[in-house]
């Protein structure tokens, strides 16, 4: 089981976008300069202090709890369109180990440098995931539809865009948000309403009309 769920933890940094990219030194490229610009924590701990001698502490803390809130019910929208001709793909999930990984008793089972397709070894995965704009109703009621079929312990609804919280609340499923849109870059989504499901030891992609 340990393993099992290690394993699991590849093909979500997977989806999650890991990478294999590597840094060198390039040099020094043209002349250097002192940096002048002031801290930004001392900027921060300046302003503080100025709002704590005018009273506005409380205000500033309200005014902070208001944006995270936002935030929190309607996140920043991942850079998609509505579909507007469908296309479909597969999407290979190998990736290259970076780093010895090994079960609760120790056992190597993947080791730094290993080129690995965490599906070859997960016979039983079949998650799939559906990405929709969660203020377009059409989708909605595609991604739950889709859920019906599969199963709600199979499904992962994931928005680009909308309100998940409030999804949530009206319609009594779980729905995710691709926050900074990194399974949108890593997957190379264009369009919504798509849907990732196992096919064999890779991923098929699909963006459908809604």
């Amino acid at each position: 089981m340990k393993t099992y769920t290690a394993l699991l933890g590849l093909l979500v940094a997977v989806c999650l976008g890991a990478s294999s990219a590597s840094a060198k030194d390039l040099g020094v490229i043209g002349h250097t300069f002192t940096i002048g610009e002031q801290d930004i924590l001392e900027v921060i701990s300046a302003r503080l202090k100025a709002a704590e001698k005018e009273g506005r502490i409380d205000q500033l803390q309200r005014e902070f709890t208001r944006r995270v809130e936002q935030k929190v019910e309607r996140p920043n929208p991942a850079p998609v369109r509505t579909t507007t001709y469908a296309r479909s793909w597969l999407f290979d999930p190998t990736i290259t180990v970076k780093e010895d990984y090994a079960d609760h008793r120790g056992r190597v089972f993947a080791r730094a440098g290993d080129r690995i397709n965490p599906l070859e070894r997960l016979p039983d995965f079949d998650r799939v995931m559906l990405f929709i704009d969660g203020d377009d109703t059409r989708q909605v009621e595609w991604a739950l539809k889709e859920m019906r079929a599969a199963g709600e312990h199979r499904t992962r609804i994931i928005l680009t865009n909308g309100a998940p919280l409030e999804l949530m609340r009206r319609r009594g499923v779980q729905f995710y948000f691709d926050q900074e849109a990194r399974l949108v870059e890593h997957f190379s989504l264009e369009q919504v309403p798509a849907k990732i499901a196992r096919e064999g030891s890779q991923l098929r992609i699909s963006e459908l009309m809604p």
